[in-house]
């Protein structure tokens, strides 16, 4: 039971920790202006609209590989069902991306690529990850 809490908590630290680093390198290509008041809603709402597809792109890689990366590493680690970890990952990166959508307004389409992302993602990191041997 240890094993299989701790590889979730690790499975989710890995995902938002890929999530970070993909999106910090989104940020450095497609910087947001120093201007910008993150407070303001109506400020976050127009710098949305405004993105390039580029850096909305990378945000949807950024889901994509931090829930595929993180329930993989939950899936190798712990010992109960692969879907359990589907689950506790994948469910927690899409609360999050969720709340992100629903916190600053995207373009419709990228709104369900970055969703059809995570489940993607968690999807892929469960058949990697679900091994035999590591449930042995």
């Amino acid at each position: 039971m240890g094993r299989n809490i701790g590889a979730a908590i690790v499975g989710v630290f890995v995902a938002v920790g890929v999530v970070w680093a993909i999106e910090s390198i989104g940020h450095s290509v497609y910087p947001p202006p120093p201007s910008l008041d993150l407070t303001d809603a109506e400020a976050m709402r127009a710098y949305a609209d405004a993105l390039p597809i580029g850096a909305l792109l990378f945000v949807a890689l950024a889901w994509f590989s931090g829930t595929l990366a993180g329930t993989w590493v939950a899936c190798r680690i712990g010992t109960a069902s692969p879907l359990a970890f589907v689950l506790i990952v994948g469910g927690l990166i899409l609360a999050a991306a969720v709340t992100n959508l629903i916190l600053i307004p995207h373009p419709l389409w990228f709104a369900a690529l970055g969703t059809i992302a995570v489940l993607v993602g968690a999807w892929l990191g469960k058949m990697l990850g679900d091994t035999q041997e590591a449930r042995g």
